[in-house]
């Protein structure tokens, strides 16, 4: 109970011009922003023990340009070939490389496996190409990713089990065996372990640390990352709340959390008693005093279960494991 918070009761955190985002019903679950404001999101996220509002549909990948006003989801088209019916997306992450080609690595739960697939962004018709499948002993349970590269990345395997009855009994008898992993086609290495479940991960825009949440731990570890790939630890920053995805501010570095105050409702989806959302900001981790701020949260009325949250020109996005997302003004 403690590690899923299932007493704690939040109080509302308003902002102003809070719009639900057109397009996007079943799921939200990870948002990554592009710096000329076009923004993915994985949709549609089946997870063993969470509730889906299209338990039958595949999943997908949808586009928004964050500089309209009222911007819509567009559903993009991927190529020919990718096994679309079994697609259920989960962590994403974009990489910018040096001709300006747009990569973005996406966690993929074929058949209740662990995948991630690489893809090319043509922007030009709404497209993904598929480039490859990515497939590893080390990489069983993957929840998140952190591209570093075009074919490398960072990624967290939230349980060490992949058996839904063995994960419940993993987080049950509270182990630390879940861990982050580095890929790339020369080398796959565990770089981090001990973690109770390792969730959201992200980069600092220096591109020196490496952010890693630990959702039923409820803490942020701040890891430095090194020039063969391997993490120490630098700090952990302890919170109250079950915290997912990681958004990092390119301008500021502070950090965004979609979080999940009370586990216990995302598990029991009773809707009497709805999943809450609550958002997090970080600013200054690295220092002694990091400030840490609630800047929204809802009681599920509105928003339930959120994953992510992301900044882009004064306006705050927040996404849900599998139900709407929300775009409002800061």
């Amino acid at each position: 109970r403690n590690r899923l918070n299932a007493s704690r009761e939040i109080a509302p955190v308003a902002l102003p011009n809070c719009r639900l985002i057109k397009g996007i019903e079943t799921g939200s679950e990870d948002i990554d922003i592009l710096p000329n404001g076009l923004a993915f999101i994985s949709s549609g996220l089946k997870y063993p023990g969470i509730k889906s509002l299209a338990p039958d549909k595949p999943g997908e990948i949808f586009l928004l340009d964050l500089n309209e006003d009222n911007p819509r989801a567009v559903e993009l088209r991927i190529s020919r070939g990718f096994d679309l019916a079994s697609f259920n997306p989960h962590g994403i992450s974009t990489y910018i490389g040096r001709d300006d080609t747009v990569y973005l690595f996406v966690v993929n739960h074929p058949h209740q496996k662990s995948t991630v697939e690489l893809f090319k962004f043509v922007e030009d018709d709404n497209s993904l190409v598929h480039l490859k499948t990515i497939r590893h002993d080390l990489l069983t349970s993957v929840n998140d990713i952190v591209a570093i590269g075009p074919d490398s990345f960072y990624a967290t395997n939230d349980h060490y089990f992949s058996d839904f009855i063995l994960m419940v009994l993993e987080m049950f008898l509270g182990l630390t065996w879940s861990n982050v992993v580095y890929y790339s086609p020369k080398e796959v290495k565990e770089v981090a372990a001990g973690f109770y479940s390792a969730n959201g991960i992200n980069i600092s825009p220096d591109r020196k640390y490496i952010y890693v949440a630990d959702i039923f731990d409820h803490n942020v570890h701040v890891m430095e990352k090194h020039a063969n790939w391997n993490l120490t630890h630098v700090k952990t920053l302890q919170l109250d709340t079950l915290v997912d995805n990681l958004s990092v501010d390119p301008h500021t570095g502070d950090i965004w959390i979609g979080c999940h105050p009370n586990g216990m409702k995302m598990f029991y989806n009773d809707p009497e008693n709805l999943p809450a959302s609550e958002v997090l900001r970080i600013q200054n981790i690295l220092s002694e005093e990091p400030v840490v701020t609630r800047v929204y949260a809802d009681n599920g009325s509105v928003l339930q279960g959120s994953s992510v949250a992301s900044v882009y020109e004064g306006k705050l996005f927040v996404g849900t494991v599998f139900h709407r997302a929300l775009h409002c003004e800061l």
